[in-house]
């Protein structure tokens, strides 16, 4: 056994003593698979006990493995052994990560994942993932387009690729938040701590500082503020809803602080609720990436091949999204863009708590679109979504809907053109049941910057300024309006001494024209709906009497 060890093969690309002994049974004129399949065994094992470093082994060593890889002739035990040492070698080193992605193409490793044998899919894939997790982002995009256009079956196995890691996130996705879990708990207060930080709660009695806490969790969006966590109980999303918010807290405190102090300045019926906003983005999220889909998660029959034409092939080509061999961590990071997106949405939409499944199904939409663009990077897709605001998301609705209609069937046509009346008239109650119901609005003051300010629930001030509600009479005639406290929700009509007869309006200003919003300078007013505009988009109309 001395003289074994002791031998050395330089030319079968062995520079280490211990290794040596393998040369032989790599050796071209050993033909026999079994004594081959043992040497690379018996030299796995040396490996596994660390005997030997892996940076002593040889490009020519490395060379002779991936030939066993690509070869078609090579016995299966062989290949499955000649798998695992290149997965170990790029593990181990980054230089060796180089000879390795040289000498293996990503159709050799596709081709093993047609085979027959799950053994050999396993270290195939394994092989194909560790390639991908020690590449830095340029070099993931490089193995992914070594060959040039990515083909419709490539597509399909890097889409199986895509589904089983994305859903190794299934079992946080269907977990609820424990509520004994002290870990767990933590992270809630540490989302609360890193927005609203005081010095002096610390000193503050238990009742006061679990008040404070529940007015904090308030802020944050949470629709249980005296328990949090229960808003954690809804799967999916589950705990991975609370892993997304703490990452983005984490990764980007400027950014987070910057949402919840901006929304903690506005009025509460305006605030996006950050916490409400990331579980359901978060879901979103889950649904757009397939995660828990329980097509995606049939591992053991998922390297199937289908035909190029057939519809699970279609299928999975539109959602394979080469952002995902741009990162290590998609969904997060997903998710950190689109929570800034989310609000940036609902300033445009000027939206309030009653909108807010009307802005994530905006959100949902603008996300939707840009990743069927397939961007290759997370600056692309962050450019391109943040590009896609409301105003082009109505324009883009606008024009689909009118090519759906150009092809309607005549038949459908003349239906559409009978029912337009009675459309038209439940349209025209509805809206002036709404007036009948009557609105909120903010009084505007050239002086309310020098006004006095108010402290609201979170740690912000804001102007005080004095409400006015205005409602319209049951018989249509008049306009009532006047002065409300601010906790007024529908106050009774009689309790409005101000007052406009309908017939006496000339004209009615809406937006840029308000008189107001000339003064402010600002040029652009977004509605909420694409059919109804909410009055309070203009923070209150301006009628002209004859």
């Amino acid at each position: 056994m001395e003289t074994v060890l002791s031998c050395k093969s330089e030319s079968d690309g062995f520079s280490c003593p211990a290794s040596g002994f393998i040369a032989s049974a790599l050796s071209p004129w050993f033909s026999s698979s079994e004594v081959l399949a043992h040497a690379l065994k018996a030299f796995m094992e040396l490996m596994d006990h660390g005997i030997v470093s892996w940076e002593n082994l040889s490009a020519v060593f490395i060379k002779k493995i991936a030939g066993y890889v690509s070869l078609k002739a090579v016995d299966a035990s062989v290949q499955q052994l000649s798998l695992a040492i290149l997965e170990s070698m790029v593990q181990s080193s980054s230089s060796l990560f180089e000879q390795v992605q040289q000498e293996v193409t990503l159709e050799q490793l596709i081709a093993h994942l047609q085979v027959q044998n799950q053994q050999i899919q396993t270290k195939a894939m394994a092989l194909l993932i560790a390639l991908l997790q020690t590449a830095g982002d340029g070099k993931k995009r490089n193995i992914i387009h070594t060959s040039g256009a990515v083909g419709d079956e490539m597509v399909h196995y890097l889409y199986v690729l895509q589904s089983v890691t994305l859903n190794t996130l299934e079992p946080k996705m269907r977990t609820p938040l424990d509520p004994s879990s002290q870990e767990q708990r933590d992270v809630l207060h540490r989302l609360r701590q890193l927005a609203f930080e005081f010095d002096s709660e610390a000193s503050l009695t238990t009742e006061k500082r679990h008040s404070l806490c529940a007015k904090e969790f308030k802020k944050l969006g949470f629709s249980n503020n005296s328990n949090p966590g229960l808003d954690l109980n809804r799967t999916p999303p589950g705990l991975l809803a609370l892993e997304t918010m703490a990452y983005f807290s984490s990764r980007y405190p400027n950014a987070y602080s910057r949402f919840v102090l901006e929304n903690s300045s506005r009025e509460d019926k305006h605030e996006c609720p950050f916490a409400r906003g990331s579980i359901q983005l978060t879901l979103i999220l889950c649904e757009i990436l397939r995660i828990g889909d329980p097509r995606c998660c049939a591992i053991p029959t998922v390297f199937t091949r289908f035909p190029l034409d057939s519809p699970a092939a279609s299928e999975t080509g539109q959602d394979y999204y080469p952002l995902f061999f741009a990162q290590d961590r998609l969904l997060e990071e997903l998710f950190c863009i689109c929570i800034q997106l989310l609000n940036k949405t609902w300033k445009e939409m000027r939206a309030t708590q009653e909108d807010f499944d009307k802005v994530m199904q905006v959100v949902r939409e603008q996300i939707t679109r840009t990743l069927s663009s397939k961007p290759t990077s997370l600056d692309l897709f962050k450019n391109k979504v943040n590009a896609l605001n409301y105003s082009e998301i109505l324009k883009l609705r606008q024009t689909e809907r009118l090519h759906q209609e150009e092809t309607l069937a005549p038949p459908v046509l003349e239906l559409k053109e009978r029912l337009k009346p009675e459309l038209l008239e439940l349209i025209r109650q509805q809206r002036l049941n709404r007036l009948c119901h009557g609105t909120l609005f903010r009084k505007i003051s050239s002086r309310r910057r020098q006004g006095k300010y108010r402290r609201t629930k979170g740690c912000a001030r804001l102007p005080l300024h004095k409400l006015w509600y205005c409602r319209l009479s049951p018989n249509h005639k008049v306009l009532h309006y006047g002065d409300v406290d601010e906790e007024s929700e529908t106050p009774p009509i009689e309790t409005l001494q101000e007052k406009i007869p309908v017939a006496d309006i000339k004209a009615l200003l809406t937006g840029k024209d308000c008189p107001h919003m000339k003064e402010k300078g600002s040029g652009k007013q977004n509605r909420v709906s694409e059919t109804q505009p909410k009055t309070e988009g203009c923070r209150g109309p301006h009628f002209q009497p004859h």
